[in-house]
């Protein structure tokens, strides 16, 4: 009786060892091989996978490195990334230019108002598909925190109804602005000082009824600035960085405050 167990067993252990040593063989001969290059240029990077640096990611960003691109397109890892990814290829190592987000928005408690209630998902993207958000102003932060949600820093959370940057937080990936469905915040230069909290384009009076802090278009800094950096389009003031020196003359002539200077 014992043996009729005996055949099943060893034919059944025979196959296992068989394909073992099969798997074995073909995991070394098919085996894909690791360019260590790409492996020591990935461990360099942050792996936010934002794509500030123009690729999908940061897999794709140490593709791109290891034919040629350039090294300084990581903001998020800034010139510390930069420098260790250009010792590993061995190439001069490039500057990065540092920047931080803005939220293109002054309308917090305090300026503006709430025209509904809304009871809906609590999301920004939810409550702007419902006739535009909650808030009397059609551009205006809607404070329900997707960016703060998509930030992985901390840098950004919502302080009396509106979402506002902590600058020294920030890194420049730009993941929060993807997330605004209003799309209120803009990635500018860490050297940059001045902005506009607005991104109403609406006509002055309309602006000035729905908010206190909004744009009004009155072209106010844009005859003040002395460099000639600030233009008015379409009924909102819109800065360059280049050519903006921080005086802070235009936060000063603006009647309602839509320019800010930091630190706020």
């Amino acid at each position: 009786m014992f043996e009729a167990y005996i055949f099943p067993i060893l034919l059944v252990t025979g196959c296992g060892l068989l394909l073992s040593a099969i798997l074995v063989i073909a995991a070394k001969f098919m085996a894909v091989k690791t360019d260590e290059t790409y492996e020591l240029v990935r461990a360099q990077l942050p792996g936010v996978n934002c794509g500030a640096c123009g690729y999908a990611g940061c897999d794709d960003y140490a593709k791109a490195l290891c034919n040629g691109a350039k090294t300084n397109l990581c903001i998020p890892g800034g010139d510390s990334v930069s420098a260790a990814v250009s010792k590993v290829l061995g190439v001069e190592a490039a500057d990065v230019e540092e920047q931080f987000a803005i939220v293109k928005c002054g309308g917090n408690c305090d300026a503006t108002d709430y025209i509904m209630d809304y009871q809906g998902v609590k999301t920004c993207a939810a409550c702007n598909s419902f006739y535009q958000g909650r808030v009397s102003c059609s551009h205006a932060c809607l404070g329900f925190g997707d960016c703060v949600l998509a930030c992985k820093y901390d840098a950004i959370h919502i302080m009396n109804g509106i979402a506002v940057v902590d600058k020294s937080k920030c890194v420049g990936c730009g993941m929060c602005a993807r997330e605004c469905p209003n799309h209120l915040i803009d990635i500018i230069p860490t050297t940059s000082k001045v902005y506009v909290s607005c991104s109403s384009h609406d006509k002055g009076a309309q602006t000035r009824r729905v908010c206190k802090d909004g744009c009004i278009g009155c072209r106010k800094c844009e005859k003040a600035c002395p460099s000639g950096a600030i233009s008015v389009t379409d009924n909102l003031a819109h800065i360059d960085p280049q050519k903006c020196t921080n005086c802070g003359i235009c936060a000063v002539e603006c009647p309602t405050g839509a320019i800010k200077v930091y630190p706020i």
